[in-house]
């Protein structure tokens, strides 16, 4: 078995907290694990790094990703720098650059947390959104003129391409195919936006004849926010454009209790490319540097890339020890908890039954 060579950037505010954690897990789980490995290098990427050289990661950052296996990501965004700036920079530069066209982000509720709706039980939620990640809404087409004038214009120009829809149409069917209940729903707005979101519809049309096992029917955004609040139960998987999966999720999050709980894949399916792995809760600059930053999603994002590099083994038994410690009540203060990220991550150590001494980070 390799020794799996992982980049980890954990660039901004409690990214950094989360990937430290996430690194130790991971050392204890090769002590489980017969044969697993994984050699770390750190890169220093983000919004200091812009403060420092004017711009978030080195001109030669992706060719440098490239030979690794995965990237383990944090979290990216700072007070004095732009949002557009942080995130055009680093996350999506890297996701456009290395082809990370899938994006997968899957919910449900964990043991020992209770959801903030009173109907969404446990057993109604578990669900996988499926979001276009490279196109769409954030193709970074369009312009500014006429700055400072009363005529002054700003396009945003959304990019439907037939490869980038269809593949990622295929992708989705491909995965509810995989999953126990074969059905997905198909998230549009071709009620109001006639050209782009028509297509969208088209090609999920046409991409479903090779699926005849795969129940799938569509949803209006947002009639799917309503959808995914009272009815969850109906939903399994889903794919969107990048904008609305990109809203929906969020939305997920926090039916599953809070956004600290939920991971993302950004995948290149056909593995020309690593990919890339992060929680999606953002850099939380409020409780940086507290020790109460909720680690569980980066650790999910971790089994994330163990399914994705094919280690099934390893992945179950980190998923395993992530809902025992839930369950244990080991919960940071956003899912109405007490505990620190010191305090999870000891505990799904210990319930990975490993002793914290011989642990050995490799740099």
């Amino acid at each position: 078995m390799p020794e799996y060579k992982v980049a980890t950037i954990p660039a901004d505010g409690i990214g950094i907290e989360v990937i430290a954690a996430t690194k130790e897990v991971l050392a204890a789980l090769e002590f489980q694990v017969s044969g697993l490995g994984f050699s770390f290098t750190d890169f220093d990427w983000g919004s200091e790094h812009y403060r420092k050289n004017g711009r978030m990661m080195p001109a030669d950052g992706l060719e440098r990703l490239k030979a690794f296996d995965a990237i383990l990501f944090g979290a990216v965004g700072a007070a004095d720098i732009p949002d557009h700036i942080t995130l055009w920079g680093l996350r999506i530069a890297i996701c456009q650059g290395l082809d990370q066209y899938a994006n997968v982000r899957p919910t449900r509720i964990f043991p020992g947390i209770t959801p903030p709706l009173r109907n969404c039980k446990r057993e109604n939620l578990n669900i996988v959104i499926v979001r276009e990640n490279t196109e769409g809404e954030y193709s970074g087409q369009g312009g500014r003129s006429h700055r400072g004038f009363p005529e002054e214009v700003a396009t945003e120009v959304s990019v439907f391409t037939r490869s980038g829809v269809e593949r990622i149409m295929r992708f989705a069917f491909q995965l509810a195919q995989s999953r126990p209940r074969k059905l997905l729903t198909v998230v549009t707005k071709s009620n109001a936006q006639k050209h782009g979101m028509v297509f969208w519809d088209e090609i999920a049309e046409e991409v479903s004849r090779d699926f005849a096992d795969v129940t799938w029917d569509k949803e209006l955004v947002d009639a799917m926010t309503v959808r995914m609040t009272l009815k969850p139960e109906t939903l399994d998987t889903i794919v969107a454009t990048n904008l609305h999966a990109d809203i929906l999720s969020d939305l997920a999050g926090a039916l599953s209790g809070s956004l600290g709980m939920a991971p993302t894949a950004n995948l290149d399916p056909e593995r020309r490319f690593p990919s890339m792995f992060e929680p999606i809760h953002g850099s939380a600059f409020d409780i940086t540097g507290k020790g109460i930053a909720n680690p569980i999603a980066s650790f999910w994002c971790a089994v994330q890339m163990l399914e994705h590099l094919g280690e099934t083994e390893a992945a179950q038994k980190l998923m395993t020890a992530i809902e025992r410690t839930t369950e244990a009540g080991y919960l940071t203060p956003d899912v109405g908890g007490t505990a620190t990220t010191r305090e999870v991550t000891d505990a799904v150590i210990e319930s990975l039954d490993y002793k914290r001494t011989v642990v050995n980070l490799k740099s």
